[in-house]
């Protein structure tokens, strides 16, 4: 059993919280047991668990699924709140291939475009909502590390699923490439919708949600907390939509935008796969 905190496995754990750190070991820190059970439900495995020993005498059942080749260490209760994110670890971490996330497919006809969102727990969110929404392709540009470990716990590990690319690495060059792929998509004759809020100024005003047809092939796109979507994306946008709202507040989270917006692009396609099934 590890049982210090200079052992070198804790450098090694704590530098997969950053993204240099995993692009050098090509591999994903995933903290806590509920990540484990997304990642063997869906039937992957990790190639090394760390754990401590009531974890393990816990979760016999988990390690039965494991396969032989996994490397398994077991560690201090100490030692794995040294070396991981999470507060109060549940006490088990999980490192797996970055290879084994999702690629993007050749030609989505819903994708996600976030811009410059900087809340863990938001994004987390707004990955969970897309993956149950059947969003096929994330675009972020810039803002808050999708595959650290605050964002993949907030999400539940959506990312494990739902492909995603990230624009950057600063935002200056995430906006110059994100306009230049909005573009593209519009030229292309994907629709590319802007979420603003009611009274937004610009070249067209919004249109309620309800309005829009979402049976089209759509990117939807989202701007930063506060200061909302940057003026160069919008201008990129072929149509632009809103949730109308009280003016007691001024705008609304735009995690919690998202989710009647996605999950309204997923009804209108269940109406209009029943109607041409009944039809």
């Amino acid at each position: 059993m590890i049982s210090s905190r200079r052992n070198p496995l804790v450098k090694r754990l704590r530098s997969l919280t950053t993204r240099q750190g995993r692009e050098q070991q090509g591999l994903l820190l995933l903290e806590g047991t509920h990540l484990l059970q997304e990642l063997l439900r869906l039937g992957r495995s990790p190639l090394e668990i760390v754990a401590t020993e009531r974890w393990w005498g816990i979760h016999a059942d988990l390690e039965q699924r494991l396969d032989p080749t996994v490397q398994r260490q077991c560690v201090t209760e100490s030692v794995l709140q040294a070396a991981l994110t999470t507060v109060t670890p549940d006490g088990v971490a999980c490192l797996a291939p970055l290879s084994m996330l999702p690629r993007p497919p050749s030609a989505p006809d819903l994708m996600l475009v976030l811009d410059r969102v900087q809340d863990p727990g938001n994004l987390g969110t707004l990955l969970r909502t897309a993956l149950a929404a059947d969003v096929q392709l994330a675009w972020l540009g810039s803002g808050v590390d999708p595959l650290s470990p605050k964002v993949l716990r907030a999400s539940a590990g959506a990312l494990l699923q739902l492909p995603h690319h990230r624009f950057g690495p600063d935002e200056q060059a995430a906006l110059d490439q994100l306009e230049a792929r909005l573009m593209q998509l519009a030229e292309a004759g994907i629709q590319v919708v802007a979420t603003l809020v009611p009274d937004a100024a610009g070249t067209s005003r919004p249109i309620p949600y309800w309005q829009l047809d979402w049976t089209r092939p759509t990117a939807l796109v989202l701007g930063t907390e506060g200061a909302g979507l940057h003026p160069r994306l919008q201008a990129c946008c072929t149509h632009a939509v809103t949730l109308p709202h009280s003016d007691r507040v001024e705008s609304l989270n735009v995690a919690a935008a998202a989710v009647p917006l996605l999950l309204e692009r997923r009804r209108a396609t269940m109406t209009a796969t029943t109607s041409q099934q009944s039809g």
